[in-house]
């Protein structure tokens, strides 16, 4: 997977061409200045478009942030309800989902550099309700995965809201570690250590 990919399959069509150019742009132009220091001209100039177009298609440098994020979190979700499709039994989909995880940002670095940049803005900005509802629609297939009767035991003895940070925490803060360049090794070398510590910290020692 590139990041040329996520776009493609997020935006896909002929017509859809020049937004595809314009969020290529703004995607390295975010992660190579920083969101603050960029604006719409920046972006412009490198897509060799007009204000208008961008204004056009996006609405406003916020609006461009939003559909970055939201492109990815979307990239990510099918990933991990890919993975989690195959797993049984509880400690299963907690492995699964760590996998996906450290895959995605694996595959997808720049896209996870962004993500982590802009999340704070997204959810502080215009956009927050649109995140509110998005992230509620794309984790009620999660919900139900970990709600099945065979499953549910697992995870009853846990605050629903404390779940995900149990699960993803530790490879999330290796792969903040990664993509900073503090250390060497992707996440993905170690996602079965990850998947066992987040086992750890979920399963209180079942199996």
């Amino acid at each position: 997977m590139h990041s040329i990919d996520l776009i493609e399959r997020t935006f896909p069509g002929r017509r859809s061409d020049l937004k595809r150019n314009i969020l290529r742009e703004a995607l390295a132009c975010f992660n190579e200045v920083g969101i603050e220091a960029t604006n719409i001209e920046t972006i412009r100039a490198r897509c060799d478009t007009s204000v208008g177009a961008i204004y056009h298609h996006f609405g406003s440098k916020e609006g461009l942030v939003a559909a970055l994020f939201f492109a990815a979190l979307e990239d990510q979700a099918v990933l991990r309800d890919r993975f989690l499709q195959a797993a049984s039994t509880a400690r299963e989909g907690v492995v699964a989902l760590v996998y996906s995880y450290v895959e995605w940002v694996d595959a997808q670095p720049d896209w996870a550099r962004f993500v982590f940049q802009s999340r704070f803005a997204v959810s502080n900005g215009p956009f927050k309700d649109e995140l509110i509802a998005r992230n509620r629609q794309r984790n009620r297939q999660l919900q139900d995965w970990m709600s099945s009767a065979d499953r549910k035991e697992s995870f009853s003895h846990l605050p629903a809201e404390l779940i995900p940070s149990l699960i993803i925490g530790a490879a999330e803060s290796y792969s903040r570690a990664w993509l900073s360049a503090k250390v060497k090794q992707s996440p993905q070398a170690y996602r079965e250590l990850l998947a066992e510590a987040a086992w750890n910290s979920i399963g209180l020692g079942q199996h």
